[in-house]
């Protein structure tokens, strides 16, 4: 526009003043207003840097296209306008009284203060209720907001009934009866008996770990649960694989305190210290995503945590303490984490997880009480013991702390300078991948593309490149054109790069396409699974489990199978190819493990920090996933949510309304007032939402208190409706 083209020029020359632009720019913007080119009004006052003042034109009837499209505009600018676009967005949420689609918004910022802000707005009981279900998603757990005695509020914040929830759900679809690995294999399909040249431990362990991810949080199963089978079935599988099979029952009684504790009791006070570590690490797991008032994870790992415990105790507390509090940044759990870190006379790998589960409880929140002392650790330790194959976790644990957080981490980066092994550079690169985690940053891109492109000698250590790999993945995932030209350029690292980037292309594009079974990626990571290198073939593998997690895809099922055939002489890629059909059924299809949720506008930090240690595992496949170290599998339950919209009344009562699914259009800055969902269903809920997919209420009966139907949401009787219409 000329007013916008005259006030760059005048500001590149500085004598010429601006200000006399400004009043003829209002003028335009309320022109454009009042005829409905909200868009251009907003373009308009960008280029004047005036953007603020939109808020002053804005009416009941014109406030929803004007915020989706400021929202939808804040990934494509540079610091700071991104962020000054939200915070634009949320003050006209604030000023029409829409505490529901201001708190996304707050968590995006990452301001506890705006929060709190949103939470104080609320003018009822209800509306908080609502905040509250939106904050035990995201995981943002700040209980000083509710009143003592408001004991529902509390569960709605803590997630005490999400396994009562999902159960419900599980009912509505008839999916309570357990299912056996064997429905999942079903071999009789496969032209082979493919798993007659798997050594049995191995098929055991392999079938644990479908039997955990398919009846995950449903409470029952036909191996672990049964009386007669559960002990029976811990001794089919050997050493390590009793740990995996005892653990797999933390993810069975997923989310359900109560009794998920009673059926792992009888596996603490085993004499086999597999076993007994096992079934702590379940209690880690199945407290996950939920917070209970009496902090019986803590209580019950911190005794498991102490000098006089066996190595695999402690390291399975370790593990059961990052998975239960991720997220909380909690210091009595530090203080139980850092001696660990910092102790040079223990192993190598009780330090590393101890610096990933401190990572974990920290997420995202730069905690400068942490990060020196996973530096001071790695100083100290002889390069010798940062070869093992567990020091990578102790430089995730690092990188998690600054996740999504920008340009905050250049101190530490510098530190690492001084750290003269590979690992220094290792986590030099995993930092600046974590750090800009889902923004979308085109120049970071860059900067992981050019590290993919150089060609190392013999030598030097490869692993920074193929974080780089996942750094393009993990940058690009939450912003659409980004995430497709991602895909595209695993194409060209996949044909030209070097060995190591060509392993992790695979697992990069799990991250990117995350239960969200694209048919293009499918048929790309199948050609890969047939690939001469093993590493890309079990990367390859493990990717389609990811990108099919839990959404029962036929065509990937059948693809899986084949590869079982295909395998069937192979131990190590038949058991990757299990895992992966055990993801593939996850929750019998009711659940994701997608970061994004809130209509793909919020990231979850926890669920990304827990998708992103199977990935980092499988970096080294065959030393860790495929040998002794299956049970970092186990991480992905802080990943693993059901894909649910439940709706309640006012008394937070179960109550089923009719709702559209459809695939989600993108309706921003487009004339009059376009449809949201295309190719949609009508059914009652609850309801299943596949990735892609989006929800409206198809009755003017009830009123939702937020914009986004996912999850929990509360829905208010309209005072306006009237029984006699939908009857017509």
């Amino acid at each position: 526009m000329e007013i916008g083209l005259e006030y760059s020029a005048n500001v590149e020359d500085d004598e010429q003043s601006v200000e006399y632009l400004v009043p003829v720019a209002l003028e335009a913007v309320a022109f454009f207003f009042k005829h409905n080119a909200e868009v251009d009004a907003i373009d308009l006052l960008e280029e004047l840097n005036l953007h603020e003042a939109v808020v002053n034109y804005v009416t009941k009837d014109t406030f929803e296209r004007v915020c989706m499209y400021m929202i939808s505009c804040s990934p494509l600018l540079p610091p700071p306008a991104d962020t000054n676009y939200l915070l634009t967005a949320r003050t006209i949420y604030r000023k029409l009284g829409k505490p529901a689609q201001c708190l996304p918004l707050s968590i995006r910022l990452g301001r506890s203060d705006l929060i709190k802000e949103d939470w104080e707005s609320c003018t009822t009981r209800v509306e908080k209720a609502q905040l509250a279900f939106i904050m035990a998603r995201q995981q943002v757990h700040m209980p000083e907001l509710i009143d003592d005695d408001d004991e529902e509020l509390k569960a709605c914040m803590n997630n005490t009934n999400l396994s009562k929830n999902y159960l419900n759900l599980a009912r509505d679809l008839e999916l309570l009866d357990p299912k056996t690995p064997e429905d999942i294999y079903k071999s009789h399909l496969e032209n082979t008996r493919a798993d007659a040249t798997l050594d049995s431990a191995r098929h055991n362990l392999a079938s644990t770990f479908v039997n955990a991810f398919v009846n995950a949080g449903y409470g029952t199963d036909k191996l672990m649960t049964t009386e007669a089978e559960g002990k029976e079935w811990v001794f089919k599988n050997k050493d390590m694989g009793m740990l995996s099979a005892s653990a797999s029952l933390g993810m069975i009684m997923l989310w359900d305190v109560e009794d998920g504790l009673l059926q792992v009791d009888k596996y603490l006070y085993s004499s086999d210290n597999h076993i007994k570590a096992g079934a702590v690490f379940a209690i880690g797991m199945l407290t996950t995503s939920v917070h209970d008032e009496t902090d019986s994870a803590k209580a019950l790992l911190s005794e498991y945590i102490t000098e006089n415990n066996p190595a695999i105790v402690k390291l399975a507390a370790i593990c059961g303490l990052g998975v239960a509090y991720a997220g909380t940044n909690r210091e009595e759990i530090l203080e139980l984490l850092l001696p660990i870190i910092s102790d040079t006379d223990i192993t190598i790998d009780l330090s590393s997880m101890a610096a990933l589960a401190a990572g974990l409880v920290c997420v995202g929140t730069g905690n400068g009480d942490v990060s020196p002392v996973i530096l001071q650790a790695m100083m100290e330790r002889m390069d010798s013991e940062l070869n093992h194959k567990y020091a990578r976790f102790m430089a995730l644990g690092l990188s998690l702390l600054f996740l999504g957080t920008q340009d905050t981490y250049d101190t530490i980066r510098e530190t690492l300078k001084a750290v003269t092994h590979p690992i220094g550079k290792q986590a030099s690169v995993l930092m600046q991948v974590c750090a800009y985690a889902g923004t979308g940053n085109v120049l970071e891109v860059q900067k992981m593309l050019h590290l993919c492109a150089e060609h190392l000698g013999e030598k030097e250590d490869q692993l920074p490149q193929a974080f780089a790999v996942l750094g393009v993945g993990l940058i690009s995932m939450g912003e659409g054109i980004g995430s497709e030209m991602s895909l595209r350029t695993f194409d060209h690292l996949m044909q030209y790069g070097e060995p190591y980037v060509r392993r992790a292309v695979p697992l990069a594009m799990a991250l990117v396409c995350a239960s969200n079974p694209v048919v293009g990626v499918l048929d790309t990571l199948n050609k890969f699974s047939h690939d001469n290198d093993k590493s890309v073939a079990s990367s390859a593998i493990f990717a389609m489990g990811v990108v099919g997690a839990g959404t029962n895809n036929a065509r990937l099922a059948q693809l899986l199978r084949q590869l079982a055939t295909y395998y069937h002489k192979d131990a190590d890629l038949l058991f990757v190819v299990r895992i992966a059909q055990g993801l593939l059924h996850m929750g019998k299809g009711t659940m994701t493990v997608n970061p994004y949720h809130h209509d793909r506008s919020l990231l979850s930090h926890t669920a990304l920090a827990g998708l992103l240690v199977p990935i980092i595992a499988m970096t080294n496949a065959e030393k860790l996933i495929m040998t002794d170290s299956h049970f970092l599998m186990y991480f992905l339950a802080r990943a693993m949510y059901p894909r649910f919209l439940i709706t309640f009344n006012e008394q937070l009562e179960n109550v089923s309304a009719s709702a559209r699914v459809g695939q989600a259009v993108d309706a921003v800055g487009q004339v009059g007032r376009p449809k949201n969902i295309t190719g949609f269903q009508t059914h009652e809920t609850p309801v299943l939402l596949a990735h892609s997919e989006r929800a409206e209420l198809a009755t003017d009966k009830y009123i939702p208190l937020t914009n986004v139907l996912e999850g929990f949401v509360i829905l208010t009787k309209n005072p306006d409706y009237q029984e006699d219409e939908e009857s017509l």
